[in-house]
């Protein structure tokens, strides 16, 4: 491991997943991380293409089933632990982390709010899987709504002239779909299934909606084409469509009655892990330039010997190690709290990506211009860096929606 572990309370267990993790990430997902950043989105997705490989190793490994409570056959890992998990998998490619992450989430979500139907169709098939020919995706942003749309307890959420696009009404037992998700649906072109965010009640705006699970094989779901982007482009993303498609009325989940306040809890799950995801790439980034810095000559000695290196490294160093504590401390209390508290997720998910697109910014001036070749890793993780600023949320917009909780706290 190339950084001292400040805490000195892992247990052997922790340290070896620590290790077998960060093993597999720079052997398996980095190497791969970097050939598909050279390929079509479209040849990213293709059957049997590395993309593939990989998502069916760490199936394979039973990495899918890090979030799945031990009774339905799930990791079961203690909070530290998953944290640990993550940011290792992130070292070696945030990409993947966030595919897998995202790949894993209607079956988490549904051990929340575990119906028999639900236990027996969604999560044990799921965890039993062993070859990736199951894949999930967080089906929330739309054409018309991107941030917005995850900002539950403010004003313009209850604004019956805002709504989703992505509609459902009930008939008979099964709920019916129509309308599209945006292109940055993560693992929209090759998911089997979606965590499906939805409106119910238009005359209560967006706090008038639904979160189901959906089938995304069946005739009434359409995807556009994989998305071309800077960043993380080992991640698929993608439209989604839906003409009349339907949702078993047990596997709508979440109501226009607790919706808003699920919303809450599923920001909070899911910008916890984006901070974890984050340290591991500032870590990555970090590595190597310190070992570039202990190669490269300018004036006449390493550039390591150079004051202004020097203190470069250092705040670098100490960005890294502070996303580190918080973000563990807010994975930590959360994945001990009932309901989790969503302003310290949106907190770490800010401080952390912004952290890591600092150190990488940092990384591309040091390696000066060989920084901005693709010749060297760096390149790739800078760009990684930035689309985190947005991912899962735009950094400013989750700082005013956390914000908002603050206030509400004091008047």
């Amino acid at each position: 491991m190339s950084y001292l572990e400040l805490n000195l309370e892992l247990t052997e267990e922790q340290e070896a997943l620590k290790k077998e993790v960060h093993k597999f990430a720079v052997e398996v997902l980095r190497p791969a991380s970097l050939k598909l950043d050279k390929m079509t989105p479209e040849e990213v997705i293709a059957e049997g293409s590395l993309y593939w490989d990989v998502m069916k190793k760490m199936y394979s490994l039973g990495y899918h089933t890090v979030h799945i409570p031990d009774e339905y056959g799930g990791m079961g890992l203690d909070p530290l632990s998953q944290h640990i998990f993550w940011e290792e998998l992130s070292y070696g490619s945030v990409g993947f982390a966030v595919s897998l992450g995202v790949s894993l989430f209607a079956p988490f979500l549904a051990s929340m709010l575990p119906e028999d139907k639900i236990v027996e169709e969604i999560i044990k098939p799921f965890a039993e899987c062993d070859d990736a020919s199951i894949v999930g995706c967080w089906a929330i942003t739309e054409p018309n709504h991107g941030s917005d749309i995850l900002t539950p307890g403010m004003e313009h959420f209850r604004d019956p002239k805002i709504h989703q696009q992505v509609t459902a009404y009930k008939k008979g037992d099964r709920w019916i779909l129509n309308g599209q998700k945006s292109a940055w649906v993560s693992n929209g072109p090759v998911a089997t299934q979606a965590l499906l965010f939805v409106n119910i009640d238009k005359s209560m705006g967006m706090a008038g909606g639904g979160i189901c699970i959906a089938d995304l094989t069946q005739k009434g779901v359409q995807k556009g084409k994989p998305l071309d982007k800077m960043g993380q482009r080992e991640l698929p993303q993608g439209e989604i469509y839906f003409t009349d498609a339907e949702v078993p009325e047990e596997f709508m989940m979440v109501d226009p009655d607790s919706y808003e306040f699920m919303t809450d809890v599923v920001l909070a799950e899911a910008n916890m892990h984006m901070g974890a995801f984050f340290t591991g790439l500032a870590q990555a980034a970090y590595d190597l330039t310190l070992k570039y810095c202990t190669e490269r000559k300018q004036g006449g000695k390493y550039l390591i010997e150079h004051n202004t290196v020097k203190e470069k490294l250092f705040h670098m160093f100490t960005k890294i190690e502070t996303a580190r504590a918080y973000s563990r401390a807010v994975m930590v209390y959360n994945l001990n709290t009932t309901p989790p508290v969503a302003k310290f997720s949106l907190s770490s998910k800010v401080y952390c990506t912004q952290a890591a697109f600092d150190v990488c910014n940092e990384a591309v001036q040091l390696f000066g211009g060989y920084g901005l070749t693709k010749e060297y890793e760096i390149e790739k993780f800078f760009r990684d860096a930035r689309a985190g600023m947005i991912e899962d949320g735009s950094n400013h917009v989750l700082a005013i929606s956390a914000g908002n909780m603050i206030m509400k706290e004091v008047l």
